[in-house]
């Protein structure tokens, strides 16, 4: 009998499993992963962005967390030696019709404590030369990491302060009862006092399994990327993301310097006809049943229908592709550019066709499941993990795990 068990090695379990442990140092962790290793799927799959926190509605989850996140995970890295750089990024108008976005996004970096400052044409040109637009935001807390680096150092971490990883172990059924979880695995029987749910593209099914509704689905968007080649990363030294266009639930097609010196170009979003389809050939028939039956899907689909056309076309066409790109960088060429590997968003989907826009923990009596808990987690994963710790000792304190 273990004190706490976590289902999913990802940043956000691993997270949680180094927050448990200094909260709770007598007690016994065991983290679970159906795969053969930490970081397999959304961790292991992102651009490695350190996020500033600047998109997110005030006072939500994703703005504190995220916020104090990016200056927690950047104090991990400097303890801990993991390369890292604190770059910046610009967020650039490119349209007229723009500029009272950007406007907008400005005042919600301030609002959310961001040292977000506008910065002229002029000056884009000395921080960006090949960038073209109209006005500019920087904000220099933003940088790049390698989150799956970040997250071997927290398994290492737990693991070296008594924390159990079994790895190869997927949960087949779960047996949640008041005095102790039983969770059915292919690898024999687990029970612990109290489970945390951290399963990323399947923490819907996790929460089923523990006979939660969570009145969401998770649906996979896969984000194809390109890169440019070699020769042609001076035209990228920095971070350069669009306004986001409010009307779609995405960030837009953006180019990112990643921590090894290679200049992401991308993603796009589109729909992924399994959980873990990383490849448009990836498909698995029950899978894609379960999403293409969703009505929340529908209802989501009929309200961006027009946007989504856009990104699946970029999804065939080079040249479409490139010609978003060219929005940011004129000088992009298709000759520039080479595919990429793509990863997938665990989006959580509400009934009615809106997107969970926050972080969404559902705690129950000896359980809590994080169901949505996409970009910006990695950013946030230290808070998000000092978060569940609250919740735990607010909502579930009980004689068992008090010290």
């Amino acid at each position: 009998m273990y004190d706490f068990v976590i289902i999913g090695g990802g940043i956000v379990g691993l997270a949680t499993a180094i927050a448990i442990q200094e909260k709770y140092p007598n007690k016994t962790i065991i983290l679970v992963e159906k795969e053969s290793k930490c970081a397999a799927h959304q961790t292991g799959h992102n651009s490695g962005v350190i996020h500033s926190g600047i998109y997110y509605q005030p006072g939500s989850y994703k703005a504190i967390l995220t916020t104090k996140g990016n200056q927690e995970l950047v104090k991990f890295c400097q303890q801990y030696n993991i390369n890292h750089d604190v770059c910046g990024k610009l967020i650039v108008a490119c349209q007229e019709k723009e500029l009272p976005l950007l406007e907008n996004l400005y005042q919600r970096g301030l609002n959310n404590g961001i040292p977000v400052k506008k910065v002229s044409t002029e000056k884009v040109k000395e921080i960006e030369p090949y960038v073209s637009c109209l006005s500019a935001i920087q904000v220099p807390t933003a940088g790049i990491v390698d989150y799956k680096q970040v997250a071997q150092k927290y398994a290492e971490i737990f693991t070296s302060k008594g924390g159990k990883i079994r790895f190869n172990t997927k949960v087949i059924k779960i047996h949640s009862q008041s005095s102790e979880q039983i969770l059915i695995t292919n690898q024999g029987e687990i029970k612990a006092k109290f489970l945390l749910n951290c399963g990323g593209l399947y923490s819907d099914h996790i929460a089923r399994l523990g006979r939660i509704d969570p009145k969401m689905k998770i649906i996979p968007f896969r984000g194809e990327y390109y890169e440019l080649k070699p020769e042609k990363r001076y035209l990228v030294k920095h971070l350069i993301y669009p306004v986001p266009n409010p009307n779609f639930p995405f960030l837009g097609v953006h180019f990112t310097r990643l921590i090894d010196g290679n200049i992401h170009a991308g993603p796009n979003a589109v729909l992924s006809l399994k959980r873990e389809g990383y490849k448009k050939t990836d498909f698995d028939l029950q899978e894609f049943i379960e999403i293409a039956t969703y009505s929340g899907l529908w209802k989501l689909v009929s309200k961006y229908y027009a946007e989504g056309i856009e990104e699946m076309i970029r999804s065939f066409s080079k040249l479409a592709f490139v010609r978003s790109l060219q929005t940011l960088i004129p000088e992009v060429t298709a000759d520039d550019i080479i595919p990429s590997p793509s990863g997938v968003r665990a989006q959580a989907l509400k009934n009615d066709g809106k997107l969970v826009e926050d972080f969404l923990m559902i705690p129950t009596e000896n359980a809590l499941h994080v169901c949505n808990a996409p970009s910006p987690a990695a950013t946030a994963s230290l808070e998000i993990g000092k978060a569940i710790c609250e919740q735990i000792s607010s909502k579930m304190d009980y004689k068992q795990f008090k010290e």
